[in-house]
């Protein structure tokens, strides 16, 4: 079912809809080197074949997975006499172009640059994780979209009409619920559903007037269990992190535990989940609620203790308290600031109070002449410089007045004004 021209082609509409720009280029002939980038099933393959078969230029075609660099010398050898015997220009589709380790794409960096051959790559992986920057900044990326389930609808629909290439020829009849849940469990991956209709047309009995009816229950007898689009080193990976600890900095304990459902079921290591917990507990929690990260690390241990399956349990607990509590970042915009103070400026001396006194001879070096031992003053404070004279009016943490952090800051507001 593949489609044979782009008024066949499902979906990506952001890209090949009426005056879209990877659609102008493709209908003018001028495609420059092209990258298509996008989850499986999507019309990667797909879209390259139609801009094969639509440009004038000479078509070679090569997988990732099984061609060697020897097999591209030759394409790009063939190319060169082409282009200075016929004048002729090549297109070189390459499928899965991140099998190609950096030395396999470099072999191409010459020959794309010159205009010897047109480039287009289709992946899986995010180009700017497995592309060579050279190719990359001579290429167009177009990043294709997971198909919406109406758009998988329409995909099965055809492929029940079409007598030549689909299931046409056929008595075959879809119930609209069959077509719903295929279209659903896709993960917007189209030959998922286009195998599973094929499979349950194939198998399913006929009734007694040779009709073959596949009702949801066939359907769903014929699916697979659904994969979890994930990776675990690309940029599913971050991305789901991301929406993780965004999620719970955005208090939201619903989508923080979606995301950490998906980041376990699809075999992420729970030990990383742990770590983006806990810093999420310091850095956003902070001071406004410090249970949060004693339990964050609580969590943390717990993972370690008892693994998989049970340390679920710890981390959707510590998961939903983190996206609950109050929110400060100011502790860690506080050491941010002095980090940059400490590496931007002259590192400053301790005073002289406040050095070590405790090694025989540093009483002669007026090693903490003059400190105060706040103990031993009311309320266990006493005012005395703790930078240099030049640093005391720098300010690095400031308290906000979220959860228990608004006791801190009541409180040193209050030793400002005794002090």
């Amino acid at each position: 079912m593949r489609p044979r021209d782009l008024s066949e082609f499902v979906g990506q509409e952001h890209l090949l809809g009426p005056g879209k720009i990877l659609r102008r280029v493709i209908e003018a002939d001028r495609l420059t080197s092209l990258i298509l980038y996008g989850p499986p099933g999507c019309g990667k393959t797909a879209l390259g074949y139609l801009i094969a078969a639509r440009t004038r230029a000479h078509v070679e075609r090569l997988n990732a997975v099984s061609s060697s660099v020897q097999d591209m010398r030759r394409v790009i050898e063939a190319a060169k006499l082409r282009r200075t015997a016929q004048e002729k220009r090549t297109l070189l589709f390459i499928d899965e172009i991140h099998r190609f380790n950096k030395a396999q794409q470099d072999v191409l960096m010459p020959d794309v640059e010159d205009g010897t051959i047109i480039l287009t790559g289709a992946t899986t992986h995010n180009p700017f994780f497995s592309v060579v920057a050279p190719l990359l900044s001579r290429s167009l990326v177009a990043e294709l979209k997971p198909l919406a389930a109406d758009e998988i609808k329409a995909i099965l629909r055809r492929a029940v009409a079409d007598k030549d290439r689909g299931l046409g020829a056929m008595k075959l009849r879809v119930d609209e619920e069959a077509l719903t849940f295929l279209s659903t469990m896709s993960d917007g991956d189209a030959r998922r559903p286009l195998n599973a209709l094929e499979l349950a047309a194939i198998t399913t009995p006929p009734e007694s007037s040779g009709l073959i009816r596949i009702t949801r229950q066939a359907a769903e007898e014929s699916i697979q269990k659904r994969a979890v689009l994930y990776d675990r080193d690309e940029d599913a990976h971050y991305d789901t992190i991301s929406a993780y600890i965004k999620s719970m900095r955005g208090s939201d304990p619903d989508a923080a535990l979606y995301w950490l459902a998906k980041m376990l079921v699809a075999g992420e290591d729970p030990r990383f989940i742990a770590r983006r917990l806990v810093i999420c507990a310091a850095e956003d929690v902070g001071n406004a609620d410090p249970q949060a990260l004693l339990l964050a690390t609580a969590a943390q241990q717990a993972v370690e203790f008892v693994g998989l399956p049970e340390c679920r349990i710890p981390l959707a607990q510590a998961t939903a308290y983190v996206a609950c509590a109050p929110k400060s970042n100011a502790a860690y915009l506080g050491i941010d600031q002095a980090m940059q103070d400490v590496e931007a400026g002259r590192t400053l001396e301790v005073p002289d109070p406040l050095k070590d006194s405790h090694y025989p001879g540093a009483k002669k070096l007026g090693r903490g002449e003059g400190y105060k031992y706040a103990h031993s003053f009311p309320g266990h404070h006493v005012e005395q410089d703790y930078l240099p004279k030049e640093a005391k009016k720098r300010r690095y943490y400031e308290p906000t007045d979220q959860g228990f952090e608004r006791q801190l800051q009541e409180r040193l507001a209050k030793l400002k004004r005794e002090g």
